[in-house]
């Protein structure tokens, strides 16, 4: 092989060495690069939405019906439940004015609804369902008392004048003691006498916006 050959071959042959060097070269540096790159960025859990609160605010009057707008002689659902409204009781103690509706269901059933607009800022609709206990001779102490086993201790106590309207058994105008407690779950008792008569007890359901609907205006 001539001298001339000889130096072409060698030329040829480092000129695919260096060109194998490059191409490594940019292999290891290409994957070095994916090594070191920033790790995908994680794609957060989707979260179920919440429900809305219960307390969530409405218009009462527009979301809901008014139950200051009750009428005697008017056929309503409690929490679902048929009642009609025989009588009222509109009662004042110390600038406070709330009106009981006593209620009478398909069973004949009593029972009272009181309806109060509370203090506040802003000022808010109190609905509560009363259902009666025995009290078997208690009267209401001014300390803790203890009623079926639960503890309820002293809240408000007086004596407030009312006006009945209606089928009420009392008397149309009077005076009216009461004591109320609660227990610390939240739950209310309350003992009321008329004109210096008998305590009687009862219970009290908060009843939440839109438990109660008017079926039938009295005529």
């Amino acid at each position: 092989m001539s001298m001339t050959s000889m130096v072409v071959l060698g030329l040829s042959i480092a000129t695919v060495l260096l060109l194998l060097g490059a191409f490594w070269a940019t292999l290891r540096q290409d994957r070095k690069g994916r090594r070191t790159s920033a790790p995908p960025a994680e794609v957060a859990a989707i979260e179920t939405p919440l429900a809305a609160p219960v307390s969530a605010p409405g218009h009462v009057g527009t979301d809901y019906t008014d139950p200051r707008t009750i009428r005697i002689g008017d056929r309503i659902e409690v929490l679902g439940a048929p009642q009609r409204v025989l009588g009222a009781m509109h009662i004042s103690w110390q600038g406070q004015q709330w009106t009981e509706f006593l209620l009478r269901d398909g069973s004949r059933r009593l029972q009272w609804l009181s309806v109060e607009v509370r203090a506040g800022d802003p000022p808010h609709l109190e609905v509560q369902l009363w259902n009666d206990v025995p009290t078997q001779g208690m009267v209401p102490a001014k300390s803790m008392l203890i009623m079926e086993g639960v503890e309820f201790f002293p809240m408000d106590r007086g004596t407030a004048a009312f006006r009945s309207e209606g089928d009420t058994g009392n008397p149309d105008r009077g005076l009216l003691d009461f004591a109320d407690y609660r227990a610390s779950d939240g739950r209310l008792l309350s003992f009321e006498r008329i004109q210096g008569g008998s305590w009687t007890a009862s219970y009290a359901q908060p009843l939440p916006p839109g438990s109660i609907s008017i079926i039938r205006r009295a005529s």
